[in-house]
């Protein structure tokens, strides 16, 4: 063979995916009727992974009886930097952080049985949201699918019950049902069937489930986008919880299907392309004028691909364009959803991704991340316009340092002398008892640069109170403005200050949060007007009442499955595993969301039973977050010297806490000796 020849070969081709076989965590739709029929989603090694572990942050039965807004995610057919249920590298992936604008969520792509990443649905029910996947069937392939489906009443029920079963298990809220194709006719009334039966059993399995039919093929059996109500598609709206309606209609027609639907207006959806297909007002940056007429005629709106804003780099970046973009959805159509509502109350303000992470100020890992599943309740930030200096910036800002977590919001401008600054964090509905409450947060800053907490109450007579938690040099200085409120503060050794005070104020109801910068009363420098800078790390609202403590490590039964040891260079191994855990007696209350992993090499000198130090040694590792009870371990580069690796698992709680690591669950695996160049061995 020549070297032109030879340069000619491809290279050979990776094996097929075989979703039964231990490998890096992974979210992927279902292709076929017959992997739905036979249930295979369920003998998948990656299945477990895929369930979601956040439920509603409140049982939501019933949508609001109000215009609603539906955001359908459809972004480069689907399962991107979001398909790694345990995170990756790549922390320039696409992220949404405005949920506090949206009652429902599509995951969408062109596979026939979408199912969203658990990393979507986790967070969209931190902040209240549902979360719909998508069942599609398109073109001729479509065409046959639907008769298959469609072919008895029985099949047709046996179907929609797989999907709903799927929903319950993988702990997301509904469907999207969208036929993009021909039927014959004869198979509509099964077809009704199908969508009728999926709604009953969405209904009766998943608490507030939601059913959504797209307009598409009408009761005829033609593919005939209506683009409003009609006696077309009506028939399917009547029998499900709603409609997304297509995006090219026109003026009248949100106003015409709003009097056709009776009672429902608000279950049905007029669709806006971000892209602009076709779409009413243009879509883009114009998305607004469809939104403000949807308001206006009292029906609800669904906005498909928001992501056009990251796909096609819309300018000066995307952290800035994003948030111009949503700005315009809230003028348009307010806030719809209020957080807190209940204690705890936690954010640490991670957007999700970032350039490290943090707990309690120290950094575990410097390495890049994306992982949507880590998302804490997102700030209310109102949007500023341009890099005017003498506006201050107020962003989430994953480069500066972060408190917990790979976030904070970040304060950045001029502030003069003796003026002062607000912007906006929350906006809770948080009723108040006389149980005593705790308030803290976490604040880094230069020393002309004074951060503090406003909260805003409403009394039980409908009185206004604003409440102003400043450090105590500064407590008179505000005092004919706000209530002071004492402060008891700490300084770590990460140049963070935590503030903390306790509260009664029984019948009182918390209804904003905010931030308020100042500067200090021994301002020495002379100039009126000077650069502010600084960090809020962290704020936390809990009961006063004893905090429950984290179970023992004796509590924790831990096990590591699938272990594979592999030889490299220099005596060197790599080790992969499967890490699953479990408490020995779980308590109804002992239910947690989130655990960070940590990986020790140990060699012949301290290979012992022994307690890890909470201080950090070089060679321990941050692996990852996980958001199950078990943990998906690739690739472990263990040294040649190391005797056993020492997992550890640190469970963390919903306030924001977290145990020590000395008082963690652990479990050695020990190395093997390994003569030939793969090793496998099963349970440690």
């Amino acid at each position: 063979m020549s070297n032109d020849e030879a340069m000619l070969v491809a290279p050979p081709l990776p094996p097929p995916f075989d979703p039964t076989k231990p490998s890096t965590p992974i979210s992927f739709p279902i292709k076929t009727l017959q992997d739905l029929k036979s249930r295979s989603y369920f003998d998948s090694f990656h299945y477990p992974f895929n369930r979601s572990s956040v439920p509603l942050r409140r049982n939501i039965d019933a949508l609001p009886d109000r215009s609603r807004l539906l955001v359908c995610h459809d972004m480069k057919g689907g399962y991107v930097d979001d398909k790694w249920v345990q995170g990756c590298g790549n922390n320039a992936g696409y992220a949404i952080w405005d949920w506090y604008l949206m009652d429902v969520f599509v995951y969408f792509s062109h596979s026939l049985v979408t199912l969203p990443p658990p990393c979507w649905t986790n967070t969209a029910h931190r902040h209240g949201v549902k979360v719909l996947g998508t069942f599609i069937t398109e073109w001729d392939e479509g065409k046959a699918t639907c008769k298959e489906l469609s072919a008895t009443k029985e099949s047709a029920q046996m179907y929609a019950e797989r999907l709903a079963e799927l929903a319950a298990a993988l702990g997301f809220d509904g469907w999207l049902i969208n036929i993009e194709n021909v039927i014959d006719e004869v198979q509509i009334p099964n077809l009704m069937v199908f969508v009728s039966h999926l709604t009953k059993v969405m209904h009766s399995s998943v608490p507030g489930g939601l059913v959504i039919w797209y307009d598409s093929v009408t009761v005829d059996g033609q593919l005939a986008w209506q683009d409003q109500l009609t006696e077309k598609n009506k028939p399917f709206f009547d029998i499900c919880d709603g409609i997304f309606m297509n995006y090219t209609w026109k003026e009248n027609y949100p106003k015409a299907s709003a009097e056709i639907s009776g009672d429902r207006k608000y279950d049905v959806y007029m669709g806006i392309d971000v892209f602009g297909r076709g779409t009413y007002g243009g879509g883009q940056w114009t998305a607004n004028v469809a939104l403000d007429l949807l308001k206006s005629s009292n029906v609800s709106a669904a906005i498909f691909a928001p992501g056009w804003v990251y796909e096609t780099e819309q300018p000066p970046d995307f952290y800035t364009a994003q948030n111009k973009w949503w700005s315009l959805v809230e003028k348009s159509w307010g806030i719809v959803q209020t957080y807190p509502q209940v204690l705890p109350f936690y954010s640490d303000f991670n957007p999700g991704l970032g350039s490290h992470i943090s707990l309690g100020g120290r950094k575990l890992s410097e390495a890049p991340w994306y992982n949507i599943s880590c998302q804490s309740l997102q700030p209310l930030l109102e949007f500023n316009e341009g890099k005017n200096s003498d506006i201050m910036q107020v962003t989430v800002d994953g480069r500066e340092a972060s408190y917990n977590g790979g976030g904070n919001v970040s304060f950045r401008g001029k502030l003069k002398r003796n003026a002062h600054f607000t912007a906006r964090l929350f906006k809770p509905q948080l009723q108040l008892s006389a149980s005593p409450i705790s308030i803290s947060f976490s604040v880094k800053s230069d020393k002309r640069s004074e951060l503090s907490i406003l909260l805003h109450f409403s009394s039980p007579s409908h009185e206004t109170k604003s409440l102003l938690m400043v450090p105590n040099e500064s407590i008179n200085r505000f005092g004919d403005m706000f209530l002071p409120c004492v402060l008891t503060s700490k300084q770590t050794t990460s140049g963070w200050t935590v503030h903390e005070t306790n509260l009664v104020l029984d019948g009182h109801t918390l209804t904003e949060i905010s931030a308020f910068c100042s500067r200090p009363d021994d301002l020495t420098e002379e100039t009126n007007t000077l650069e502010y800078f600084a960090l809020l790390g962290h704020i936390s609202i809990k009961s006063q009442q004893k905090t429950k403590l984290f179970p023992l490590a004796s509590s924790w039964v831990i096990e590591a499955h699938h272990v594979k040891f592999v030889l490299g260079g220099s005596g060197s191994k790599t080790l992969s595993c499967k890490l699953e855990w479990r408490l020995k007696h779980p308590e109804e209350d002992s239910v947690f969301t989130k655990y960070n992993v940590y990986a020790e090499n140990l060699s012949s000198s301290d290979y012992r039973p022994r307690k890890v130090m909470e201080e950090p040694r070089s060679e321990k590792v941050f692996l990852g977050t996980a958001h199950v009870d078990a943990y998906y371990v690739s690739d472990l580069v263990v040294g040649s010297d190391a005797k056993g690796v020492r997992f550890v698992v640190q469970t963390c709680g919903e306030d924001g806490s977290w145990q020590e690591l000395d008082a963690s669950p652990n479990l050695v695996v020990e190395v093997e000796r390994l003569s030939s160049k793969l090793c496998c061995c099963g349970l440690i």
